[in-house]
């Protein structure tokens, strides 16, 4: 097995790494920071996002695993006093792992500028700095709904738990293969309707977000920003591609949910 570490920059998290590092060396497992077959996030949920689009490329041949370097997050099952337990898991446990859906991301532009492609393990929004967002809603290619309003989020079932659900979205299970379309913010009165509601769409189907032109939008994915001009439209549909998660230790859903939100055992 070939192991690379992802940390982030908290004293912490690099102490946390060289006692990982030290375990790893004295158990002839592997680093290799380029092609992995595992990759194990130190500290939160966070840093975890920045090793999934570090590794995008290689998900049919790389699986992920969280060190938390504070409490339990919805994607790190270890603390960074497991260490030791950890490592043992590798040595002893055959590898299994669970794999959740991920969000296709395809950005088209006004003119020739070619498209731009993302992945997304949470979520994509998109905003419009100062003013009022006005975009066409196409569910399957059929106009839906003129929104207005501050921006749209669009979300994995696994992202459902983050910025989602503070826009009263629902909280989906990952096994569910779909993504759900949540309005920040809509404007509703006599003159302009939307839905108002979150919408949960199947992986049968796509959503195209159609903007007004301007060059003040802004679009991002998981924790990158995007500003681009001339934003024509977001396609979204679930990927292809899924995240697979070492199931070493691998936390229940609902259990994450509930320590996160509601009380912890």
């Amino acid at each position: 097995m070939k192991v690379s570490i992802v940390h982030n920059h908290e004293h912490k998290s690099k102490e946390v790494t060289g006692q990982l590092l030290l375990l790893l060396t004295k158990n002839k497992i592997e680093i290799d920071d380029h092609q992995p077959d595992l990759v194990i996030s130190v500290g939160g949920d966070g840093t975890l996002l920045s090793a999934f689009h570090r590794f995008s490329h290689r998900l049919n041949e790389v699986s992920f695993l969280g060190v938390h370097t504070g409490h339990l997050g919805f994607y790190t099952d270890w603390r960074d006093y497991e260490l030791e337990e950890l490592v043992q898991s590798l040595l002893v446990h055959q590898e299994k792992s669970i794999s959740y859906p991920l969000l296709d991301v395809k950005i088209s532009f006004h003119g020739n500028k070619p498209d731009k492609h993302f992945l997304a393990l949470n979520e994509s929004t998109i905003k419009r700095g100062n003013r009022t967002m006005v975009a066409d809603v196409f569910i399957k290619d059929e106009l839906f709904e003129r929104f207005r309003g501050d921006g749209l989020s669009v979300s994995t079932p696994t992202g459902s738990t983050a910025y989602n659900k503070s826009i009263g979205g629902a909280v989906l299970h990952p096994s569910i293969n779909a993504f759900q379309l949540a309005e920040i913010a809509s404007l509703n009165n006599r003159v302009f309707r939307t839905l108002g509601s979150p919408i949960v769409i199947a992986h049968t189907e796509w959503v195209e977000i159609q903007l007004q032109e301007s060059n003040d939008y802004l679009i991002t994915v998981d924790q990158l920003d995007i500003y681009q001009d001339d934003i024509k439209s977001i396609y979204y549909r679930i990927a292809d591609e899924r995240i697979h998660f070492a199931s070493y230790r691998h936390m229940h859903f609902w259990h994450r949910v509930k320590d996160a939100f509601i009380s912890e055992d």
